[in-house]
């Protein structure tokens, strides 16, 4: 059964590897997003994520079941809420399959469909203030 955790502590990564390591699986693909220093041409100082955890939850679990369902997987997602420090992990997609294809194939597909349907919100913090970022835009004008 997948494993999906939305919290504000750490990602642990090995953790989420043995999670999805298994005899039957020739491969593990890992997918990690890390919080960087710069987007859309400005200095990035930290993101902090905010979350619908309910929903959020119940939607990276269908995204998790439905890929190894798919894909013959076994999948682990986490995802950071609260303040992500530049370097820190913000996100981990995790996938064990048979076959090094099928793992990167499902860990893809797990990664766009979380960006596209889970309910996390992504806040920047630059020297000019704060953004909430809609997919790769910033929202006009400054919340802070």
């Amino acid at each position: 059964m997948a494993w999906i955790r939305i919290a504000s502590e750490p990602i642990e990564i090995e953790a989420l590897e043995r999670y999805v390591s298994d005899a039957a699986h020739g491969a593990v693909c890992v997918f990690i997003g890390q919080t960087r220093r710069q987007a859309r041409g400005r200095e990035v100082a930290y993101l902090e994520y905010d979350a619908y955890v309910p929903m959020a939850e119940k939607e990276l679990q269908r995204i998790a079941e439905e890929a190894e369902n798919q894909w013959n997987a076994a999948v682990a997602i986490q995802h950071r809420v609260g303040r992500v420090a530049i370097g820190e992990a913000s996100v981990a997609v995790v996938v064990g399959t048979p076959h090094r294809a099928e793992a990167f194939a499902a860990c893809r597909w797990c990664i766009d469909t979380l960006k596209e349907q889970v309910p996390i919100w992504k806040r920047e913090t630059c020297p000019d203030g704060t953004y909430w970022i809609e997919g790769e835009n910033a929202l006009l004008g400054k919340t802070e």
